[in-house]
């Protein structure tokens, strides 16, 4: 008989009487056991009496031997670390190892894979079951791919309606897992509760994040009210805005994730133009995403009802479902295709981050065309040199306003030449890398069947959110809230009037900002750090350091190291009290967090911007630019708190007294050569 469970659901007194264990251990944080198996060792340690004289035991221990450092002491010592500690206990209480450790190395080319198969090789051949392994007998066989799920599934399809009609489990198989995200949502669970679920013998907390289609970050009062009353009937009672103009949410979430062009951004701000420009900018957007949305019914068919009423709603949504996918074949794009538009001053997109962006060229108040730039992206992996951010290169300009199929060309670029063995290294930003931005213009350029223009001049000089009222060129209003974080939970007749259609409405709705005390105003006693402040809801799976953190948001993201939303207010109230000190509270300054390299909350394009290592450790980088078109630099690896104010402190006083007029906080680090860029 076999049994399989996690180290802290195990009794350590029932060691003793175990013929064989089996233990794999992987690494959290700076050598630490994983949250669910450092309580286990702690009980071990402390029953010195307890004899495991009778006891067999192998371990498999799980790192990355680079993670401190490529070679350096402080790698070395970390690597595997737990696993080791475990195997040094287990034999100094009397314990038969019954074969040597064995080791999975992320820095390996298919990471821990190589070392887990020998080792269970060795394991299986001791048990004397590797013949029966080797015929077929033993597990379930090799981790499918990605290209492989995605070919598999007859246009996504796969296994969904029938896994998410099964209703004696909360959760959906492994291989859904990864097809669902190509539906628009992510299956997570309540990392708080794993432990004590684990003990109670029953399943995770599991719940699924849903991402909405909201092409420009555009939705009417009536959709945020739905939105609202869903959250607040099946959800968690919030909204959670995200750097990507949509919500985290409900309506329809075709196309919102997985490796498909996602939702298209575009400015929000309706005081950086004519409210008609807007208009005419917003519909090009529209084509943009309506252009490269997916065609499979999949969607439809898991989704939505059969029958007439899905033609119906099918209809609504003026997606035809086809068999073959136009653009995207069987095997869709390498990775996931991001996609925005910029209309300058305006940088609020962030458009160097994307893969595709496009900036507006207007003069005289009217739309002559737009620049194209190509391979952003700011994801990577620690110690992971193939990966890194890097910013979009603007490759041309375009009179012809047919942006839609340059678009078609960027993707089809990217899905023809794009890297498919490694999704590490498959964004569109190593393709440009690999093969240079004029390469690509060139393969872009052919498609269309005609040249990219010289790029226009442009100047971007600012990337932040309104705050307060403005008022539109056709008499109407518009108010914009602070809202920080981007997490939301709001009253109902708030949302229902967000958007005043006249001046006789400004005056009710400043009545319920001012009642509900929804901050809107610059001038407000809001600091400049926190007016300007960004961070991914990527919360860690350490229970004791997350009870010091209040908010709503729960800690589902399985890739944090550490946490983001609910900590990075705290670091910013105690930088105000240091800013104040020296005269900046008010100074606007990009700060920015997440809790792993994927960098959902865009830290490498903020002027202090601080990316997870471990629990209440971050690395941390400063130096880019106010308008979000220069990268920041590397400055202190895994720091805490009190390290973190501790070297801000001097440079935030250097700043106040040495800064040139109006000079912004990261150009003046590049010009003190305090940071090199």
């Amino acid at each position: 008989a076999v049994r399989c469970g996690t180290m802290d659901s195990f009794d350590v007194g029932a060691l003793a009487s175990e013929p064989l264990v089996v233990f794999c251990v992987a690494t959290a944080g700076k050598g630490e056991f994983c949250g669910n198996g450092r309580n286990m060792f702690a009980k071990l340690q402390e029953r010195s009496d307890l004899s495991l004289s009778d006891l067999k035991y192998c371990i498999f221990g799980l790192g990355d031997s680079h993670y401190w450092g490529k070679g350096t002491e402080e790698s070395k010592f970390n690597f595997a670390k737990p696993a080791r500690d475990l195997d040094d206990m287990l034999e100094k209480m009397g314990a038969q190892r019954m074969m040597p450790t064995g080791f999975g190395d992320d820095q390996d080319t298919d990471q821990y894979h190589t070392g887990f198969a020998e080792w269970k090789g060795q394991l299986f051949s001791r048990l004397g079951v590797d013949k029966a392994d080797a015929a077929g007998g033993g597990d379930d066989g090799p981790v499918k791919t990605d290209e492989q799920i995605k070919v598999e599934t007859k246009q996504l399809r796969g296994s969904m309606k029938e896994s998410l009609d099964d209703i004696t489990t909360g959760q959906i198989p492994f291989q859904d897992t990864k097809l669902i995200k190509s539906h628009g949502s992510y299956q997570q669970d309540d990392r708080d509760l794993r432990e004590e679920r684990q003990k109670m013998g029953v399943e995770n907390a599991f719940s699924f994040m849903i991402r909405v289609r909201l092409p420009g970050g555009f939705c009417t009062a009536e959709q945020w009210i739905a939105m609202d009353d869903i959250c607040q009937n099946f959800a968690n009672g919030t909204l959670k805005i995200t750097t990507r103009q949509t919500w985290q949410a409900c309506m329809d979430t075709l196309a919102a994730c997985g490796d498909v062009c996602r939702n298209v951004l575009c400015t929000s701000r309706p005081d950086v133009c004519s409210k008609e420009l807007h208009a005419e900018i917003l519909h090009y957007t529209y084509d943009i995403h309506d252009h490269c949305l997916p065609r499979s019914g999949a969607y439809h068919e898991i989704f939505l009802m059969q029958g007439d009423e899905m033609a119906e709603k099918i209809q609504i949504m003026g997606s035809t479902p086809v068999e073959e996918e136009p653009l995207y074949g069987l095997t869709y794009l390498p990775r996931k295709f991001k996609v925005a538009v910029a209309i300058p001053p305006s940088n609020d997109v962030d458009l160097f981050a994307h893969c595709a962006g496009f900036i507006a060229i207007i003069q005289n108040g009217k739309l002559l065309g737009f620049n194209v730039a190509v391979g952003g992206g700011l994801g990577f992996t620690h110690n992971n040199q193939k990966t890194h951010p890097r910013l979009a290169d603007v490759i041309g300009a375009l009179e012809e306003l047919c942006r839609k199929y340059v678009c078609e060309c960027i993707l089809t670029v990217a899905r023809d030449f794009g890297d498919r063995t490694g999704r590490k290294h498959a964004r569109v930003k190593y393709t440009v890398e690999d093969y240079g931005p004029e390469w690509f213009k060139e393969q872009v350029e052919d498609r269309l069947g005609f040249k990219l223009e010289p790029a226009k001049s442009y100047k971007l000089e600012h990337r932040g959110d309104l705050h307060g009222w403005v008022k539109a060129s056709d008499g109407t209003w518009s108010c914009g809230l602070l809202i920080p974080i981007g997490r939301v939970k709001i009253a109902e007749e708030l949302s229902g009037k967000e958007k005043a259609n006249d001046s006789a409405k400004k005056p009710i709705i400043q009545k319920l900002l001012d009642e509900y005390k929804v901050m809107h105003s610059k001038e407000t006693t809001v600091s400049g750090l926190r007016r300007n402040m960004v961070a991914c809801p990527k919360l860690s799976q350490r229970r004791e350091e997350a009870r010091k953190f209040s908010g709503v948001a729960l800690p589902t993201c399985p890739l944090a190291f550490a946490e983001a939303e609910r900590y990075l207010p705290t670091l910013v109230e105690r930088l105000e009290a240091v800013a104040d000190k020296v005269g900046l509270s008010q100074e606007d300054i990009v700060i920015r967090m997440t809790g792993c390299p994927n960098s959902c909350g865009r830290p490498s394009m903020a002027e202090i911007g601080f990316i997870g290592k471990a629990p209440g450790t971050y690395n941390m980088y400063l130096g880019a630019d106010f308008v979000g078109q220069r990268l920041n630099t590397l400055y202190a690896e895994s720091v805490n708190e009190d390290q973190i104010i501790q070297i801000l402190t001097p440079i935030f006083g250097r700043f106040a007294q040495e800064r040139e007029k109006s000079e912004k906080f990261g150009d003046f680090l590049i010009r003190k050569q305090i940071v090199k860029p």
